[in-house]
């Protein structure tokens, strides 16, 4: 049955109900009620700009840079924006339901905050290897720390080949770095670690663009940055 407006008598009558009980009733000229969508923003750029700039830092530290040696002055950087800040934004990709976003900011906030812990000396993990025979274990024990990183970087690449070629890179140069850095704490050549530094600098170039490139929006942008979007296979 209908009206003589053409809605349906129980759609209209589920209507008044609805406001009745607080709900939106049905425009008339319509049969469906329009309902809001909430849109929640882009944590993204938060998380590229919070990696990238404490990965920079760190990279020309350890590519020697003005002949610093010492990588320490890292730790407040790494505890508030790589840590902090990137497991804040991966939270929030968890919200926004991207599930590749939520596991990468995530997992690189919790590196930053562990790798920032080491320096720490209240934790007393570096004092732990002060004294002797411990002290000759530490690079080992970092070797395989930065390793470990290694891996879970490579995987979380094979993901990215779903995404964009932006994402592709910042995974591959990322990957290379960390088996550098572990490579160079496992046979104590400076050279490596050096190298490693310069793939870290390469990477948080990388992640700088593609912050960028999310946070300009089409809309609401003069330009945009392309991130190569990767085609996918029709079955």
């Amino acid at each position: 049955m209908s009206d003589k407006n053409g809605v349906e008598t129980s759609e209209y009558k589920n209507g008044i109900e609805r406001a009745e009980y607080g709900g939106a009733a049905p425009q008339v000229q319509s049969h469906r009620a329009a309902y809001p969508k909430r849109r929640l923003a882009n944590p993204g750029p938060l998380g590229l700009f919070s990696f990238a700039s404490t990965t920079l830092m760190l990279s020309l530290f350890n590519a020697q840079a003005r002949g610093i040696t010492t990588p320490n002055a890292v730790v407040g950087m790494a505890l508030g924006v790589g840590g902090l800040a990137q497991l804040l934004a991966g939270m929030w990709e968890f919200a926004c339901g991207n599930t590749f976003g939520a596991t990468a900011f995530s997992s690189f906030g919790g590196f930053w905050l562990s790798y920032a812990s080491i320096f720490v000396p209240g934790t007393g993990i570096s004092a732990a290897y002060s004294t002797d025979p411990a002290a000759e274990q530490f690079s080992s024990a970092l070797g395989i720390y930065l390793t470990t990183w290694g891996i879970v970087t490579f995987l979380l690449l094979v993901a990215a080949t779903r995404r964009n070629i932006g994402l592709i890179a910042l995974f591959l140069f990322l990957t290379i770095t960390f088996f550098l850095l572990g490579a160079g704490f496992f046979t104590g050549m400076v050279a490596v670690t050096k190298a490693g530094g310069y793939m870290g600098v390469i990477t948080a170039l990388i992640a700088y663009y593609v912050g960028l490139a999310e946070l300009l929006i089409r809309d609401e942008s003069w330009f945009t940055l392309p991130l190569g979007q990767v085609s996918k296979r029709l079955d």
